[in-house]
């Protein structure tokens, strides 16, 4: 039996397929981005069936570029953009309409109404970790229900099946044999019970959802399904046995398996994970309790998160939307042109802001613009905002948990940027942690995967596995920090509130 794991990472922008050997050594890589729709002022689509042919290409030129077949591999994984949900057809396998992805505001004026109602928000969030907001899955499914022309007397019928990416994912490299998804995931949609670990029927008539078409919530790490010679490259019989949303599968990648470790991967939006064990927080504050993820037949792990909406991609705003940049790896030495910030901030509130602020009107702004400032200022402002963020979220989590943290464990594409992960450092007064496997949501899944089909025995084999690449101490001084961060704050109040 090979030894060799095929991780999908399907992210917001594009879709990484890695192969990974047991000693997580990366044999063989592949990456495409894929089409962005912006219909209207806060809302983003994708469209399902351009993703499911760049992920099967992408994991054809993975497989070339480590010299292996499809049928070479030992399983398969998933690690998928969470809170993205669309329908399909359950006998034609099209989608229905364009996914709505977890960016997309368009639903803000509904969550206003169900925030005004009588208990609501208390039973959300008592039944979730969730707050009630347009980032999660059930308000956009309600939508595409109630605008979609007959799409909810397919629903009712059985013709129509809904899901999150993995849902859909795992659909066609099983050539619609399996609609399952796994808890993590089950988890974003705000209509899955986190401590009972099942769909619930009062969240479902709250947004009015059929769950008939739902997809059936099996395990993170178990087999979930085969791969049909159709469906993957012409190898059948391949299991898919890995599963988590993009999240939950870095802070499994980053070997933070216990109550207390903490990870922020740096992507599209950045996240910040505490796991919390077997059980969640009675108060979890202005950030989510969530399910971290299930594995076999054990019972549910849990984290304490906060999503941070806009990171990564201010940087391609600053490329794609102005054309101040070419790539993003300009931002680096841009940054380290100027000897500081200048006063200048950018709050890239591009689709609101999440937690712990949970502002949908909140927009973007840029503040302390003077004639001298540049571009050098603007690609800096970009990178210390994803530093800024993640202060507010971990000053959140500390004072949520009453504990300190110690240090951070970073992943994601934006590690790769030295003066970002200092500053990082700097701006939290402790070090930062860079695996030496940055691809974490990835191998994670991979991770998943493995231990559903044996090449990992347990956790302990896999966290000895991990290995740090680079370890950043900060160096800036306490005074400095909070003079920084008291400005930051001031630019975010500014953004906030702003009428659609």
């Amino acid at each position: 039996m090979t030894d060799h794991i095929l991780a999908i990472d399907q992210g917001t922008t594009g879709t990484t397929v890695i192969i990974f050997d047991r000693e997580t050594h990366i044999v063989g890589r592949a990456y495409a981005e894929f089409t962005q729709f912006y219909p209207q002022a806060g809302w983003v689509e994708h469209d399902a069936a351009e993703i499911w042919r760049v992920t099967l290409d992408t994991a054809g030129r993975a497989l070339a570029s480590a010299g292996l077949s499809a049928r070479d591999l030992r399983g398969i994984g998933i690690t998928n953009q969470r809170e993205t949900v669309l329908a399909w057809n359950r006998h034609t396998g099209e989608p229905v309409h364009r996914a709505i992805v977890w960016q997309d505001r368009r639903t803000a004026a509904f969550c206003d109404d169900l925030r005004s109602r009588t208990g609501v928000k208390e039973m959300v969030r008592a039944k979730t970790g969730l707050v009630i907001d347009p980032y999660f899955s059930g308000t956009k499914l309600r939508w595409l229900l109630e605008h979609v022309p007959g799409l909810r007397a397919g629903a009712e019928n059985g013709d129509i099946l809904f899901g999150t990416i993995d849902s859909w994912l795992i659909w066609n490299l099983t050539g619609g044999a399996a609609h399952v998804t796994d808890p993590s995931n089950a988890a974003r949609t705000q209509l899955y019970d986190i401590h009972a670990g099942v769909w619930d029927d009062e969240l479902l008539s709250l947004m009015d959802v059929p769950a008939r078409g739902l997809p059936e919530v099996r395990s993170s790490s178990a087999v979930l399904g085969h791969t049909t010679p159709h469906g993957f490259l012409g190898a059948g019989g391949i299991p898919i046995a890995g599963v988590a949303g993009d999240q939950q599968a870095a802070l499994f990648g980053q070997a933070c398996h216990g109550p207390g470790l903490a990870k922020n991967t740096y992507g599209t939006g950045s996240f910040l994970l505490m796991h919390t064990g077997r059980s969640t927080l009675r108060d979890p504050g202005p950030l989510l309790s969530t399910v971290a993820w299930r594995i076999g037949d054990q019972p549910l792990e849990y984290a304490l998160e906060g999503a941070i909406f806009v990171t990564g991609a201010a940087v391609q705003w600053l490329r794609d939307g102005l054309g101040l940049i070419a790539a993003a790896a300009e931002t680096e030495e841009l940054a380290r042109s100027i000897t500081d910030n200048d006063g200048v901030y950018f709050v890239p509130a591009l689709t609101g802001l999440g937690a712990p602020h949970w502002d949908p009107y909140a927009r973007g702004l840029i503040a302390g613009l003077t004639r001298g400032t540049g571009r050098a200022h603007l690609a800096r402002a970009a990178l210390e905002a994803m530093a800024y963020q993640t202060r507010d979220v971990t000053r959140a989590i500390e004072a949520q948990t009453g504990i300190a943290l110690t240090e951070l464990r970073a992943d994601g594409g934006a590690v790769g940027n030295s003066f970002l992960m200092q500053f990082q450092a700097d701006l939290l007064g402790v070090p930062v942690e860079v695996p030496r496997v940055s691809e974490t949501t990835a191998l994670g899944a991979a991770y998943l995967a493995g231990l559903a089909t044996g090449l990992w025995q347990d956790r302990d084999e896999i966290r000895a596995t991990w290995k740090l690449a680079r370890r950043f101490e900060p160096g800036m001084s306490a005074a400095k920090r909070e003079r920084l961060y008291t400005q930051w704050t001031m630019a975010v109040e500014k953004s906030r509130g702003w009428a659609v």
